[in-house]
């Protein structure tokens, strides 16, 4: 086999074994094997909901495995329609073999992120949360940039995008916002952008061109269904209402309507501005309240099974996931799985999917990397 064939079959091979990993394979045939059981017994439907989520988890772990044996089984197939050109010394169907393996490695990076998403909200629609950092100007208006990366994200996508909340910065760019990105899979797929993001850049706002430093926050929390029961204590909550700021366009209210809400005992902030009438803010508000306090409780289940868990850390120096060099040179890197972008243009204008499936199949592997951090 020539060494681009051996190239493909590695990678092909490192996808699979990942999916499988993902998928714990022996116990998940198993589980298949219970589901379609299940699936057969004329009661089932006795209750709609188990039901549903029965069939669901059915079709996500049949569409998994059949993956996973097609890629196998087409594997094989061209590896052997490239040994029977070589030994035939046919080039051609050497050529036509290569090109087979070439795109079953494409699918199979394709099929891995898809598998990967088995989390228990993954398939939901997600509030993706920005705020700016210490700085003023600078990182307000990096924040801004990190909103428009996401919105054109998930608009890449497919998905649609809405503002929920908008507070416009002092001068320039933003202080916080809240984005809706419906979807499917919409939060397994943005849940690992959850961290401090890095800008190291010659400052617009600096008459004098020094580089500068900026943080901003992004947090990531899924919608969750109205069957999720998550008590709330009326009492342990501050409300506020306030005229919401902005550009100016259909989702910037200018009314007094605008709603934030404090969960005190966590310091949870919610806000929301996206609709004329008070009443409706507040019901999103409370909804983006229990979302955040369900993620918060996945979060902590997940840290103990793995024995650690730290509340999000302050915006600055030594707790962010991504750096974003543009000046004195030009990178994107991202401090976690070491994944780099010498284009940071292109990811500032949405190529995020690398850093993702990086970042997913790291949780799966549970390795870490050590990179030197971007300047």
């Amino acid at each position: 086999m020539r060494a681009e064939g051996q190239a493909h079959i590695e990678r092909i091979e490192a996808a699979l074994a990942l999916v499988r990993q993902s998928l714990d394979w022996e116990r998940a045939l198993r589980r298949l094997d219970e589901l379609d059981a299940r699936v057969q017994d004329p009661t089932l439907w006795d209750d709609p909901k188990q039901a549903q989520a029965i069939t669901q988890e059915q079709k996500r772990l049949e569409t998994a495995i059949t993956t996973v044996r097609e890629i196998e089984s087409e594997m094989s197939d061209a590896i052997e329609f490239v040994e029977m050109g070589e030994a035939e010394g046919d080039d051609e169907v050497v050529r036509e073999g290569l090109s087979s393996l070439e795109g079953l490695a494409e699918r199979a990076d394709r099929d891995k992120v898809q598998a990967l998403l088995s989390g228990e909200a993954d398939g939901n629609d997600t509030y993706i949360e920005i705020h700016a950092g210490a700085g003023g100007t600078e990182s307000q208006d990096w924040a801004e940039m990190l909103f428009r990366m996401y919105a054109r994200w998930g608009e890449q996508r497919g998905y649609k995008v809405e503002t929920v909340e908008y507070q416009a910065g002092d001068q320039a760019g933003i202080k916080s916002a809240t984005l809706l990105v419906k979807g499917d899979n919409a939060y397994g797929y943005a849940k690992t952008e959850s961290g401090v993001h890095r800008l190291v850049r010659i400052s617009p706002y600096d008459s004098s061109a020094r580089r500068h430093t900026s943080f901003s926050s992004v947090w990531v929390y899924p919608v969750i269904d109205d069957d999720i029961d998550i008590e709330i204590n009326p009492a342990d909550l501050k409300i506020d209402t306030y005229r919401a700021s902005g550009a100016g366009g259909q989702h910037i209210n200018t009314t007094d309507s605008a709603v934030r809400i404090t969960h005190q005992p966590t310091g949870i902030v919610v806000a929301s501005q996206n609709d004329r009438s008070q009443h409706k803010n507040r019901a999103t508000a409370m909804n983006m309240l229990k979302a955040r306090l369900f993620e918060r409780e996945m979060a902590e289940r997940e840290a103990a099974a793995s024995g650690e868990y730290q509340e999000k850390s302050d915006i600055g120096w030594g707790h962010q996931i991504r750096s974003y060099v543009l000046q004195p040179y030009q990178m994107v890197k991202d401090l976690r799985t070491g994944v780099t972008s010498p284009t940071p243009d292109d990811v500032l204008d949405g190529a995020l999917d690398p850093f993702i499936s990086a970042a997913l199949a790291q949780r799966v592997t549970g390795e870490t990397v050590e990179v030197e951090d971007a300047e």
